[in-house]
């Protein structure tokens, strides 16, 4: 077997992970790597971008760090490490082929890195490997300055120093019969990168000779800190408090070598963090909330991703958010199993209340949070907990922890996200469990901007929409459902905007740009009058743009635009209509399908479909098939694991592959009254086969029910769909432009990732270009084309898309008045001049100036 003894079981063989030249480890040109603090073992000078297995072993993944992960052996844990200081380069250049917990055999892939970024961005690109922790054996018989490619012998561990730390260990169990000294103390994170290798290592050499047993706690995670892998595996970031118990004779100098390395925290402030005020309750923080983070200056711009768009002129507020204590046993596991079982009912019933007199956005994040709280996983997990005699709290805070940790480690970014709905309904029912209401209301000054490391839904829903003008986090992400909820409320939000955010002192004037993604602190009293006066403009052009909102969107040439809705559930549907909307441009109904042991029957889904129709009255409905698979698994199709969820089996794919699930859905659309307000619209088609398949399947069910066949239409979303745009027109009814897919592919780009997705923009030339190739198909045909992605609600967008000879958008309903009253001002001549100059732009830059000179100009 590779990587393992032959005839010598007690000896494992490693095998070389990388290509490249093997060097000892004194010539890594890092201190603690080479002066062997991190531990024994070798380094690889790379020559090509893939790192892989040495051996056999378990995958311990570092928190989001892509640079460097662990190998749990037999023989010990092995840390990789790609580079030096890498760890400064937040993951970009790097990717992840394993998950958390993995079990891999020698040779298996487990990171793909960009050599050359490396290089470039990183001192150097050598790879220390490592054996590190308290059961590593003896690194022996290494080959050292040669060449070597993947799966080449590299060196092999013997028992010796294991057999050494079992005779140490004897003398240590003699030391812990005698009374045990324990010491206690807190210390700050100072490094830039957090708790990463280097820092960790220094901290384990710190410690190596000092009787003492040291645990760190961060992140409600302990960790042995004689173990570089464990401090790593707490997550710590700069800035972060660690608290450390040292115990044995060596406690007072294993605290005093920790304070050599970490900043120690006067006594106060490890009180402070634990004090009545802060346990359990939300408030506007003092301004030395964040003290080791540099308050930022006056003037200064604070980059964010843009979650929810608009601008907001206000004060401050951040947000004191700490953790409800979990309390004390109460020595009977029927107790606590009848406390946690009430105030886990009392949770779901106010949900379930405000989820009835809510719609839209709020109620989808609202039923969302009763189903997860329902999740009998959840509550099993809790109740093993209860038997073990934990308390009621520590139970479901563990169970909820537990789910949030698997969510995270995901490679869907999207899925990471919905951990801070695990954490949302875990501080409900642990409040509920103390006494207190589910949520603390939280007051804010008026015209408040909350500042907060992440906001959880519920503080969201509880925040006063008098006060609240606007919202920054440091951390989070533009699709989670805290995002969703401020852009259904109208309120402008930030994410990502990191953690100079949060030492802004509460009361600095703030102006909050969610158009180009910034955050002004302490900006001049022109550039707030200037925002100030933008918002009342805003404000009186909405109020104009509501009033017109059911007429017609006709250009001042008379060239007939229709504007329809995005719809994800059946309350949407009303509102829309309301609102403007000329029907319905996309129906997603992923919605029916998601989150359920067993896929919704026809009859469900007719149900649902039909709810819709009759909510539109009489106007277009297009359904959009089922859009899952891969990046949107579902528990009742199985699915092997893909590599690229992207470009695996998911969309149109995935329901060929599904005939009869297919069917049930094309049945249900079928069968919709009245005949001809509903039609078919196929997500991610790259081929013509694949279009006729689902054509023969509607004919062959629609003539069954004796009733007529829907029109159909395809997503275009892929190049492929689009350079094929002349040869599909003549197989469907209309066609849809997908730009967030279509720009994905187009670009190589992931929008999920945390780093390319502010640089992926559909305005591209080269996306552009193929809507035009689009248009002009379908032109031809004389059949319809739409845009239903990011880009039809964009408003700088729309002149473009009418240039390029889109004639229906659908968009967010939100957006629908705006871009009606946009739509009678332009003229197709000149959309269509704007149109050319966009696509001889040289990039997606080029053309976000020229629609802004576009737009002042005309303004």
């Amino acid at each position: 077997m590779p990587g393992h003894a032959s005839g010598e079981r007690s000896v494992l063989r490693l095998l070389a992970p990388m290509a490249g030249w093997v060097l000892p480890l004194a010539e890594v040109p890092d201190a603690v790597f080479a002066g062997g603090m991190a531990g024994d073992g070798v380094a690889i000078d790379p020559t090509g971008g893939s790192l892989h297995a040495p051996c056999d072993g378990v995958v311990v993944l570092m928190g989001s760090a892509r640079h460097a992960l662990t190998l749990r052996t037999r023989a010990g844990d092995l840390l990789l490490h790609v580079g030096i200081d890498t760890v400064a380069m937040g993951g970009v250049g790097f990717t992840l082929c394993v998950r958390d917990g993995e079990q891999v055999r020698a040779g298996a892939l487990l990171i793909e890195f960009d050599l050359d970024e490396v290089v470039r961005r990183a001192p150097s690109a050598i790879t220390p490997l490592l054996l590190v922790g308290a059961r590593a054996g003896q690194v022996s018989r290494q080959r050292l300055a040669r060449r070597v490619s993947v799966g080449d012998p590299l060196f092999e561990i013997g028992p010796d120093r294991v057999a050494a730390r079992a005779v140490a260990g004897s003398g240590a169990v003699e030391r812990a019969a005698q009374p045990p000294t324990s010491l206690q103390g807190a210390f700050r994170v100072p490094f830039d990168h957090g708790l990463h290798a280097r820092p960790a290592a220094r901290v384990a050499a710190a410690l190596a000779d000092i009787d003492a047993q040291v645990t760190f706690k961060a992140h409600d995670r302990s960790a042995d800190a004689r173990s570089p892998v464990a401090m790593m595996a707490l997550g710590a970031q700069r800035g972060d408090i660690v608290s450390a118990t040292a115990s044995g004779s060596g406690a007072a100098a294993a605290l005093a070598a920790l304070g050599s390395i970490l900043e120690r925290m006067p006594e106060a402030a490890q009180f402070a963090a634990h004090s009545p005020a802060s346990i359990g309750g939300h408030g506007v923080a003092s301004p030395d909330t964040h003290p080791t983070t540099r308050a930022p200056q006056p003037g200064a711009r604070l980059e964010a991703v843009i979650a929810s768009r608009g601008l907001a002129v206000g004060a401050a507020a951040p947000l004191v958010d700490a953790d409800p204590p979990i309390g004390a046993a109460r020595g009977d596991a029927n107790v606590e199993r009848a406390r946690l079982s009430a105030a886990i009912d009392a949770v779901g019933a106010r949900l379930r209340a405000m989820a009835a007199s809510g719609q839209g956005a709020r109620r989808g994040v609202l039923d969302a949070h009763e189903a997860l709280l329902s999740d009998p996983g959840l509550r099993l997990r809790a109740l093993a907990r209860l038997e073990g005699g934990a308390s009621a709290g520590a139970a479901w805070r563990e169970s909820l922890r537990h789910a949030a940790a698997t969510l995270a480690a995901l490679a869907d970014p999207r899925m990471a996200e919905r951990r801070a709905d695990l954490l949302d309904i875990e501080r409900q029912v642990l409040r509920v469990l103390n006494g207190e209401p589910p949520e603390a209301a939280i007051q804010l000054p008026s015209h408040a901007i909350v500042l907060a490391t992440e906001l959880l839904p519920s503080q969201l829903l509880s925040l006063d929409p008098a006060r609240l003008a606007g919202v920054c986090t440091a951390e989070g992400g533009a699709t989670s459902h805290v995002a969703i909820l401020a852009a259904s409320m109208g309120l402008p939000m930030l994410v990502a905007a990191g953690p100079a955010a949060l030492a802004v002192a509460a009361g600095t004037p703030l102006v909050l740009d969610a158009e180009q993604g910034q955050l002004l602190v302490a900006p001049s009293a022109g550039e707030q009058s200037r925002v100030s006066a933008a918002i009342a403009q805003r404000a009186r052009q909405r109020t104009d743009d509501i009033a017109a909102a059911r007429q017609a969107a006709l250009t001042r040439d008379g060239a007939r635009v229709q504007v329809h809705c995005n719809l994800g559930a059946v309350a949407e549907a009303a509102p829309a209509v309301v609102g403007g909307a000329e029907g319905c441009g996309l129906l997603r109904t992923e919605f029916l399908f998601l989150d359920r042991a067993q896929a919704p029957d026809e009859e469900e889904q007719l149900a649902t479909y039909q709810a819709i129709a009759t909510a539109l009255d009489g106007r277009v409905l297009t359904i959009r098939t089922l859009d899952a698979g891969g990046d949107k698994p579902l528990a009742y199709v199985p699915q092997a694991h893909e590599e690229n969820p992207a470009l695996g089996l998911r969309g149109l794919r995935t329901s060929l592959a599904q005939p009869a699930l297919l069917d049930a859905q094309l049945r249900a659309i079928v069968r919709i009254a009245p005949a001809g307000q509903s039609r078919v619209l196929l997500p991610m088609v790259t081929e013509l086969d694949e279009v006729r398949e689902v054509r023969k399947r509607i004919e062959s069910i629609s003539a069954a029910l004796g009733l007529p066949a829907p029109k159909l239409g395809i997503m275009i979303e892929t190049p492929a769909s689009a350079l094929l745009a002349d040869q599909l027109c003549a197989e469907v009814d209309f066609l849809s432009i997908g730009s967030n897919d279509l720009a994905q592919y187009t670009l190589a780009m992931d929008r999920l990732h945390p780093t390319l997705a502010a640089r992926l923009d559909a305005v591209h030339p080269s996306v552009l270009r193929l809507i035009e190739r689009v248009a002009r198909a379908a032109h031809a045909r004389g059949i319809e084309v739409g845009a239903c992605g990011a880009l039809a609600s964009d408003v700088d967008a729309v002149p473009l898309l009418v240039g390029l000879g889109v004639r229906e958008l659908s968009v967010v309903p939100a957006c629908i008045p705006r871009i009606k009253s946009l739509v009678r001002t332009l003229a197709t001549a000149d959309c269509a001049q704007l149109a050319q100059r966009a696509l001889d732009a040289p990039s997606a830059s080029a053309v976000r100036a020229l629609l802004r000179a576009w737009s002042e100009h005309r303004a």
